[in-house]
């Protein structure tokens, strides 16, 4: 008899943490998203403009949707290292990436051991913006124009370093897309990042580098670099008297975009709040404030849907695989 009972004690104990754990699980699946912080990866190292757009945003969607929105920066191979961990976080909404068209549309197609697929493994979240990129230069450099700096690179063929933020960055192929256009030859010095190139830039380790406008505002403002020209089709409101580079080659424009993706999979409704949580930071006057003082747009060709995202991202992968064709860039291992 008293086995028995033990027995039927036992099963009711078991039956009873069954019953916990399934419930357990239905909070679980039923709790409002989201219910614990989201982490928002950076390919790219602290101070570069992708990083500052990231903080940015993260700052203000953590401010509507109530959680922590926490920004991790995961640098290597333009990006694709964070963007091979993304693709590997579960499609919760809980990891998400800010990403340039450096990952999303140039460096799949530039690195030949790549192991990420735009359109596959990601699916859009929100455009978050454009920043111009700017031919800048020490002051001790002699060339002041885009004319002046084609002319001596005609004279010097190869002998002009340049610097980027990193091979199959955006501004790196923008830098050749401008050498094949112009016609001419600079050598190219690629960091691990914006930063260390501004600083080597500022101190006269390398005369010029190909730059985005938002991470090199202080520097200009503080006459410790001097801006050449902008790659945008037009001027920049920001710094107004930099003529573009298209002024001196007719049709020469590039920028970099970012946008907010998750890992494929991850379920539409959790997708549109996220989109509306960045379309109301984005909106938001200190976010649109700081945005100009880093001569960043919030608005573009990217659209305010994660569809015209995807349509963008899509159009952009052509755009960028001609460029590199055309100027003959070469794969990477």
């Amino acid at each position: 008899m008293t086995a028995t009972r033990l027995r039927r004690g036992a099963f009711r104990l078991a039956l009873a943490l069954v019953v916990s754990g399934v419930a357990g699980f239905a909070r679980a699946q039923n709790a409002p998203f989201p219910d614990r912080p989201i982490k928002l990866l950076v390919g790219f190292a602290a101070g570069g403009s992708t990083d500052v757009a990231a903080r940015i945003v993260a700052q203000k969607m953590s401010e509507i949707l109530g959680q922590s929105i926490l920004v991790e920066n995961r640098t290597g191979a333009s990006g694709l290292i964070a963007a091979e961990d993304l693709i590997k976080s579960p499609p919760d909404g809980y990891t998400l990436m800010l990403a340039s068209q450096t990952v999303l549309a140039v460096a799949p197609r530039l690195y030949r051991k790549a192991a990420v697929d735009p359109i596959k493994d990601f699916v859009a979240v929100a455009y978050c913006g454009a920043s111009p990129l700017v031919l800048v230069a020490n002051p001790s450099f002699p060339a002041h124009t885009t004319a002046e700096v084609i002319a001596m690179a005609k004279v010097e063929s190869g002998k002009i370093i340049v610097g980027t933020g990193g091979t199959g960055t955006t501004p790196h192929i923008a830098s050749e897309m401008f050498q094949h256009i112009a016609g001419i030859k600079m050598t190219h010095v690629p960091y691990r990042g914006e930063a260390g190139a501004i600083n080597d830039l500022v101190a006269g380790q390398i005369p010029a580098m190909f730059a985005n406008l938002s991470a090199i505002m202080g520097q200009l403002t503080a006459g410790t670099l001097r801006a050449i020209a902008v790659t945008s089709p037009q001027r920049s409101p920001l710094v107004p008297d930099v003529p573009t580079v298209a002024e001196t080659l007719p049709g020469f424009a590039a920028e970099t975009w970012f946008g907010l993706v998750a890992p494929a999979g991850t379920p539409h409704d959790v997708i549109a709040k996220l989109n509306a949580a960045a379309a109301q930071a984005l909106a938001s006057d200190d976010a649109r404030r700081r945005y100009a003082e880093l001569g960043m747009t919030n608005n573009g060709e990217g659209g305010t849907t994660p569809e015209k995202l995807d349509a963008y991202i899509k159009s952009e992968i052509l755009k960028w695989g001609q460029v590199i064709k055309d100027a003959n860039i070469q794969a990477l291992d």
